[in-house]
């Protein structure tokens, strides 16, 4: 291999692509541009950089440096992304600046987050009437349609306050009536899980999580106790820790007496998991074993009902996994399959099927066609403001790497402008 070719094999593409849409033609020309910028935004007169830094930056991973941290602030005022998207391995405890000036924010959020489901007792005692379990399980499945139509954001408050008075009427309720509160309890407790879960908030989505696993296991409902261990293996999926689903789904299905609708649920998300470790055989058999099962389902409990409701569930299981390994050309005629089953009321699921297929299309190298599909995808994520979808089409973005410097990639930047600059 000759050095130049080595050189490009091992250069920075992401900060070249940032260099090149700033208009910053060559690297010394980037190097005075930045040292400029941060002259100014610093109020520096001293603040440099050189040619020669840049082209390190520009060059192998080994040389590349991290920068100070006013470096980080002028690089990402200058180009709108911090060092650790511009190709820059971060080093241990690196905490962007902007989230210093969050975390009064983000921690009063979270007070707020747990407020509903810690009120402090004991509370006035009151006569609680069994007609309002059925009563708030029929609101569950307007959450579980509004959730589809609206996105986490606009449910989160309301479902919380209702979980709020399910736990205060709790306390109060005695007998069968109780059971039952505590059975509706932990499904609007892992609603509210999901629904922080996809703005993007793993750490309330944990926390309700923990709150449905406990009112499960009050209630001794088994299923539910399945259930709640299938919502914490989703969060684990989110985090990327492929053996902790498998842990959780494994600890689900050990009870057998759950019924077919969790055993589906717990084997899916069991599938994640084993795409996340890599393993494609096992994603097919736990999926097509699911399949099999989804026959038997035919109890009336209002939650968890994804695997009747969706369509396609189980395929767009699969599909997720594929493109989780890679699989590109498998998974992007699945896309197709699912996504033209997939009813107009199910916006925010299309989206992030959407980004999905797209991101599948990159990796079967059919970039014009990723750059299609994501157009609809990117409008969906402004309306919803989901950062499940977020999430996704900065996936896209990472696999349209390849492309990133031509007319295409050009084309994908703008497109996904709406979604980056609001995320």
């Amino acid at each position: 291999m000759s050095p130049q070719t080595d050189f490009m094999s091992h250069r920075n593409d992401a900060l070249r692509a940032a260099r090149l849409r700033a208009g910053w033609r060559t690297m010394d020309a980037a190097a005075a541009a930045l040292q400029a910028h941060g002259q100014q935004l610093l109020d520096d007169p001293h603040y440099t950089v050189s040619g020669r830094t840049w082209r390190r930056w520009e060059g192998r991973a080994d040389d590349r440096r991290w920068p100070s941290e006013e470096t980080a602030i002028v690089l990402h005022d200058a180009l709108g992304r911090w060092p650790e998207d511009l190709g820059f391995p971060a080093p241990a405890g690196w905490i962007r600046p902007e989230a210093h000036q969050e975390d009064d924010v983000k921690r009063r959020a979270f007070v707020s987050v747990t407020a509903a489901a810690l009120v402090p007792g004991p509370t006035a005692g009151q006569h609680v009437d069994p007609a309002l379990i059925d009563y708030f399980q029929s609101q569950l499945e307007g959450h579980y349609r509004a959730d589809m139509l609206l996105g986490p954001h606009d449910l989160i408050g309301t479902v919380s306050a209702q979980y709020q008075l399910i736990d205060k009427l709790i306390r109060s309720a005695k007998g069968e009536t109780r059971r039952g509160l505590l059975r509706v309890g932990a499904a609007y407790a892992a609603l509210v899980g999901w629904l922080y879960q996809d703005a993007g908030d793993l750490g309330a989505a944990a926390f309700w999580r923990g709150i449905t696993q406990e009112i499960a296991a009050r209630s001794r409902d088994p299923h539910l106790v399945g259930y709640s261990l299938v919502n914490l293996a989703q969060v684990r999926t989110d985090l990327g820790d492929g053996h902790g689903v498998i842990d959780l789904c494994e600890a689900a299905l050990d009870d057998n007496r759950i019924f077919p609708k969790v055993q589906i649920m717990a084997l899916q998300q069991q599938a994640h998991g084993a795409s996340l470790t890599g393993d494609r055989t096992t994603v097919d058999r736990l999926i097509d074993t699911a399949d099999g099962l989804l026959i038997r389902v035919d109890d009336d409990l209002p939650w968890g009902n994804a695997c009747k409701r969706t369509p396609g569930y189980l395929e767009v299981q699969r599909a997720t996994c594929y493109g989780r390994l890679g699989l590109g050309r498998e998974a992007d005629g699945l896309w197709r399959q699912v996504l033209a089953a997939v009813p107009s009321t199910a916006r925010r699921d299309r989206g992030v099927y959407l980004a999905r297929h797209a991101a599948a299309a990159a990796v079967s190298r059919e970039p014009d066609h990723a750059v299609e599909i994501a157009r609809e995808a990117a409008t969906i994520a402004v309306e919803t403001r989901s950062a499940r979808m977020a999430r996704e089409l900065r996936a896209l973005e990472r696999a349209m790497r390849p492309w990133q410097d031509a007319p295409v990639g050009r084309d994908l930047a703008e497109v996904l402008a709406p979604v980056t600059e609001g995320s």
